[in-house]
This record gives C-alpha cells, sequence and structure tokens, in this order.
C-alpha cells in the first residue's frame, strides 16, 4: 500500500438540512479527523499535511457544502488536484424531499445559505447548484424519513462495518463511597458486600492492583458468582445504550475506601469486556488515605 493509499478521506457534501452536521459528529465518533466547512481551495493543502502526518492522522472526513459561498464553486478544481496528485477521496452526498427540508428549517429556524430568496426557491435551487457534485458521489443517503439515529445507524454500517460495539467507550471506575458518588456515573454497583482485604494485616498496604489482593477477593465464591451476574447484566444492557446513540457509559463500582475491592473488580470487569467493547479503566481513589 502507497503513502496515497494510507489515508481515508471523506468528502461530506449535499443539501442544507440533510443531515451533514449529524454526519460529521459520527464521523468523529468514529474516530476521524473532522474538519467541517473547509473552504474547497484548501482541501488538497490540508490531504498533503495529513499525509505527512506519518499515520498519525489516517482517517478525515471533511464537511464542504454551500456555507462557502463563492468559495464552493472552486470545489471541483481542488477535486482534480486531489486526482491529479493521485490522492484518493470519496463522496458522501446527503439528500432529502423538498418538503421534508422544509419543515426541518422551519423547526430549527435555521437559516438557509441561499437565504436572499424563499425557503422552497433557495431549496430547488441549491439542488440544481448541487446537482453535477451529485452525480460525481460515490455515495447518496436519502435522510428523508431518517431519525438521528437512523443515520447514525447508516453511517456506522458503511464506514465501520462489524465494529460498532467498539465506538461507544465504556469506563469503568472504581471509587470508595466514602469519598462520595462520581459525579458522571450512569451506572453503580455497591461491593462493600465483598470480604474485605482492609482486615487482613499483610494486604491492608496494597492496592487492588496487587496479585494478593485479586488472589483473596477471588478466594471466595460470592466474588465469581457476582462478576458472572455483573458481567451478564452489561452485557446484556450495553448494547441497547449504543441503539440509543449514548456517547460512553461510566459504570462506577464502589468499595468503603475506593483502594481493594472497587479496583480489583474493576480491572477484572474490563478484562472480561475488553474483547468486545473500548474498554477505559480509572482508579479514582485507589491512592487516598
Amino acid at each position: 500500500m502507497g503513502q496515497k493509499d494510507a489515508i481515508q478521506i471523506v468528502l461530506i457534501t449535499g443539501l442544507s438540512g440533510a443531515g451533514k452536521s449529524h454526519a460529521i459528529n459520527c464521523f468523529e465518533d468514529l474516530g476521524f479527523f473532522c474538519v467541517d466547512n473547509l473552504p474547497p481551495a484548501l482541501i488538497p493543502k490540508f490531504a498533503k499535511l495529513c499525509l505527512q502526518s506519518e499515520g498519525k492522522i489516517s482517517r478525515v472526513a471533511l464537511v464542504c457544502d454551500m456555507r462557502g459561498g463563492a468559495f464552493f464553486n472552486h470545489l471541483f478544481e481542488a477535486l482534480q488536484e486531489m486526482e491529479g496528485n493521485e490522492i484518493n477521496y470519496e463522496i458522501l452526498f446527503l439528500e432529502a424531499s423538498d418538503e421534508v427540508l422544509l419543515r426541518r428549517f422551519k423547526e430549527t429556524r435555521r437559516r438557509h445559505p441561499l437565504s436572499n430568496m424563499g425557503l422552497l426557491e433557495a431549496i430547488q435551487a441549491e439542488r440544481l447548484a448541487l446537482s453535477e457534485l451529485r452525480g460525481k458521489a460515490d455515495r447518496i443517503i436519502d435522510t428523508s424519513s431518517f431519525s438521528p439515529r437512523d443515520l447514525k445507524e447508516k453511517i456506522y454500517e458503511i464506514y465501520e462495518p462489524g465494529q460498532r460495539e467498539r465506538s461507544m467507550p465504556v469506563i469503568i471506575v472504581s471509587f470508595g463511597f466514602k469519598y462520595g458518588l462520581p459525579l458522571d456515573a450512569d451506572l453503580v454497583f455497591d461491593v462493600r458486600f465483598l470480604p474485605n482485604p482492609h482486615y487482613v494485616e499483610h494486604l491492608r498496604p496494597l492496592t487492588g492492583e496487587d496479585p494478593q489482593v485479586k488472589e483473596y477477593l477471588w478466594r471466595w465464591m460470592v466474588t465469581h458468582k457476582y462478576m458472572q451476574k455483573l458481567q451478564d447484566l452489561l452485557e446484556f444492557s450495553i448494547p441497547y445504550y449504543i441503539r440509543e446513540g449514548k456517547a460512553q457509559l461510566v459504570v462506577a463500582l464502589g468499595c468503603t475506601g475506593g483502594k481493594h475491592r472497587s479496583v480489583a473488580l474493576a480491572i477484572e470487569l474490563a478484562r472480561l469486556l475488553g474483547s468486545r467493547y473500548r474498554v477505559q479503566v480509572e482508579h479514582r481513589d485507589i491512592n487516598k488515605v
């Protein structure tokens, strides 16, 4: 694979009100480097900068549309320059019916880029102006019947097939109840009923990151049973959170001081879920007295 093939560039364009702003947010969630309303003349220069990033920027999504005014007229020149430099790109064109676009503009009270005429005239004029670009598009999505969630599903289906579950980070936080609940927690689980290493003299100075503490906790059948039930619950519910479009899920595990039990269980839970989901672990109170 050559250097110019090592970068994926998606140009998002189409009719105003068809969902381009939501689309760019979806690409950002997928890990694309995103730029909104980039002047067309800068697209080839930006692409070259990305190629020079030594792999740090490998996927790029750009929104370019009629908001650029007179600058938008240079888009075809920019695309020709990209092709001349053998830089691959694809065009994602979003559209919707006149009736749907009218309704969306009235509901949001946003100004159409072609605001020097009536709204319906502006929509039809923009559709005509973009017809040639639409003909060049690699993918066309009609969002007339789409909700924001539907558009997100479609983009994930096209650009991240089979990886949708890893798009939403699951953040597992260990904490101590004596220091208060994590303010951003979505789900809170109390593990204070488990045997407490704090009362074992040689384990007290250690933390849940130490193998001796884990060995002690997993000596008890209640720990195994609880972890199995907790894993089952999360593996059942996480796909529904993803389906609802949640940006991240914060799962908090709390013990008394946030040093032993919650830490060890957070690490184990991250291991159990890590093969399927994008998991992060944070130990909020591990270093507190």
